[in-house]
């Protein structure tokens, strides 16, 4: 069961092909274009998104495409994060600030955004796209819009559109849709209301034309202008803005490192502008890798005569062990070496398998044909990949031998592995330092926060599948302490007493744990964690993963037991005690998206489900959002009425080029309030198994003979 089927190693497989190769074609695809610069025809706007200057235009940025911006003008700024989710879909994150708009006080406004480009411009039609400004903020900037861009020589495109909302606020006309989308409700005015979705707005009241005009002056500079169709009352208002003329006109500078300027005459009164800078997660700093070219496969009679007197798993232990490998256990069974491995350097484990099979192939003996291959995660067998040697010889240097290297080889579940360890391998202990950074988005009194500090981390296995670990950070540098701003939360205040873990102590433990990692069965993977869990949380863990080898489906179930830490994060417990679990449901739908679906009781006691979506790519570069709905109600969930946020990763190896485990990860929430809260308990199965699994396994094969 769940066995790949080899095949003929010589037949020509056109659908086998195809199906392999696509993945790689599209990552070089992508890398083809220009990391760091806007394609020709799309920019970003003054809202971080693609448009024109404040008016949205039909594009859509290059697939996969993340950017940051910030702009400035009048008494207004706003900061965007924008990604390209699919070629079609733009999503983006706005916090924004008006000085002085809730009088005295500066109005600080976080906003979503999704642009859809509906349809691609041809020859005769032009692109079309529907978007939602603001539809689950505070609704400050909240619009709707259809728009059009046609392309009318190769520098010169033509854009126009309608909007609602803000976008319907000029020269306003009734609404196109009818009677039933003539009213539009005010947005909230409570905090409590705040960062729902409200449908009831969305094309609805009077609607506006908009223009504009946009030419590609040279590869890099880009000029243009538009007829803007926001009459800007709310800052007439409250900030005695003035708007003399609804025409705009900006130019914008793209450099060859993605970083982006423009400068901009808004209204006929404000001179604004944009820095910028986007980048293509598909294309590291270094695309081919800075690592040491591997070793090359010997023939097998230079092997015999080059180690006739050198002990076969010495010498196989120590080269590999040069390679960023260790090997847990190694037999020799007539023609079969079975090899158990620990990956301690390679981010994508089809490289840590090609390193190991070309060390295997130049110090096994001559007679041995099959290679059997078992990657270790903290002492668990997650999969079991077998290669002939001579497939090996054959294909190193094939022109297609890394789809061929695939095809051949056969991935299988490995829950029969039964091989001891060496007896040199364990106990193990191994510590580090490494430097952190904390940071804290969004506060009113100082909307970023940061802390940069050194981390001293241990750990202790006696055995391969029980490890005893902890961590502390001291931080050197930062302002987390700063925070005067207490927590308003009616629900146990499980998450919004952040503030008090950063002030009440400089030293900070993060988590104490001991684990024990199992597998129950086939395609079947455990974990027992016991300890400090986490930053504010200790107690017990349970997890069970189903997971097959082969396929896009996972099933999981955990259950934990917790008691709140003392904020000083010493030894001690507050008197806050929950039960806690989910059953989780985690899809791989291909092409580098991967879902997420967890249901069950969180930390303030509330029951709910939360759902998540994320796009990997092949270097491990990692963008994703999620939102929980639970039984706490908005008005006691508080401001932002619910749980949601941005989560980011960021490889070593993308920044620096050379092979390395591990990254810096974050989160962004609008606002961190106690409903929806889950615990942050380290090494959950699907992350620690799915690397050594199909589809990834095959989505990374590239780096197979790297």
């Amino acid at each position: 069961m769940g066995q790949r089927v080899r095949g003929d190693p010589k037949a020509d497989d056109v659908t086998r092909r195809r199906a392999f190769c696509a993945p790689f074609t599209g990552f070089y695809a992508v890398s083809l274009m220009a990391t760091g610069a806007l394609a020709e025809g799309a920019a970003l706007s003054f809202y971080g998104t693609p448009g024109l200057i404040e008016m949205p235009s039909a594009q859509a940025l290059p697939d996969g495409q993340l950017s940051l911006s910030t702009a400035r003008f009048g008494a207004t700024s706003r900061t965007a994060l924008s990604f390209q989710i699919t070629p079609r879909v733009t999503g983006t994150f706005r916090y924004s600030v008006i000085d002085n708009f809730d009088d005295p006080e500066d109005r600080f406004d976080r906003s979503f955004d999704l642009h859809f480009l509906i349809a691609e411009e041809t020859l005769r039609f032009p692109a079309i796209a529907v978007g939602l400004r603001d539809f689950g903020g505070t609704g400050l900037l909240a619009s709707e819009y259809i728009v059009a861009t046609k392309t009318v020589t190769p520098r010169l495109s033509v854009t126009g559109g309608i909007g609602w909302g803000r976008l319907g606020s000029l020269n306003g006309f009734s609404n196109p849709l009818g009677n039933r989308f003539s009213d539009r409700p005010d947005p909230p005015d409570e905090i409590t209301e705040v960062g729902r979705v409200e449908t009831d707005q969305f094309f609805r009241g009077d609607a506006a034309l908009f223009a504009g005009l946009s030419y590609q002056a040279t590869d890099k500079l880009r000029l243009s202008v538009e007829y803007s169709s926001d009459a800007y009352d709310l800052e007439a208002d409250r900030i005695g803005f003035e708007r003399e003329s609804p025409f705009n006109f900006g130019l914008d500078y793209r450099f060859d490192n993605g970083v982006g300027l423009g400068l901009y005459a808004l209204y006929g009164t404000e001179i604004g502008a944009v820095l910028s800078y986007s980048l293509d997660p598909a294309n590291p700093a270094a695309p081919g890798g800075l690592d040491a070219a591997p070793p090359p496969i010997q023939p097998r009679g230079q092997i015999a005569a080059a180690s006739w007197n050198v002990p076969g798993a010495l010498s196989t232990s120590s080269q590999l062990e040069r390679e960023g490998i260790t090997l847990e256990a190694l037999e020799i069974a007539g023609e079969t070496a079975t090899a158990r491995i620990i990956n301690t350097r390679y981010a994508a484990t089809p490289q840590a398998l090609g390193r190991t099979a070309r060390v295997l192939a130049n110090t096994l003996p001559p007679q041995v044909e099959t290679l059997v291959l078992v990657p270790m995660v903290n002492g668990v067998p997650t999969s079991k990949i077998t290669f002939r040697r001579s497939d090996l010889e054959e294909l190193e240097t094939a022109l297609d031998g890394t789809w061929q290297s695939y095809v051949r080889a056969d991935i299988e579940d490995a829950a029969d592995m039964r091989l001891a360890p060496d007896a040199d391998i364990y106990p193990r202990f191994t510590f580090g330092m490494t430097p952190y950074l904390s940071p804290a988005l969004f506060d009113p009194d100082n909307p970023v926060r940061v802390d940069f500090g050194a981390q001293l981390s241990a750990s202790y296995a006696p055995r391969a599948d029980v490890i005893f670990s902890g961590a502390l950070r001291q931080p050197l540098l930062g302002n987390l302490d700063e925070s005067t701003r207490p927590s308003n939360s009616v629900l146990p205040r499980v998450r919004s007493d952040a503030v008090l873990y950063d002030t009440e102590s400089d030293l900070e433990l993060t988590h104490l744990t001991a684990e024990h990692f199992f597998r129950p069965g086939p395609d079947l993977y455990a974990r027992l964690t016991a300890g400090y869990l986490e930053r504010m949380h200790g107690g017990l863990s349970a997890e069970l993963l189903w997971k097959p080898v082969l396929g896009p489906l996972a099933l999981g179930l955990e259950i934990n037991h917790t008691r709140q830490r003392d904020f000083d994060l010493g030894l001690g417990f507050q008197d806050y005690e929950v039960t806690t679990g989910h059953a989780s449901l985690y899809y791989d739908f291909g092409n580098g998206y991967l879902g997420q679906l967890d249901a069950g009781r969180y930390l303030a006691g509330d029951y709910g489900a939360t759902f998540g979506l994320d796009r990997e790519f092949d270097n491990g570069f990692r963008v994703g959002a999620f939102f929980t709905l639970t039984d706490v109600s908005f008005e006691d969930f508080g401001e932002g009425s619910f749980d949601k946020g941005i989560r980011i990763t960021v490889p070593i190896d993308w920044l620096s080029g050379e092979s390395a485990r591990g990254g810096y990860s974050t989160t962004i929430r609008p606002v961190t309030r106690d409903g929806g809260a889950r615990l942050n308990v380290r090494n959950r199965l699907y992350e620690m198994t799915r690397g050594n699994h199909d589809p990834e396994l095959r989505d990374r094969w590239g780096r197979f003979w790297r």
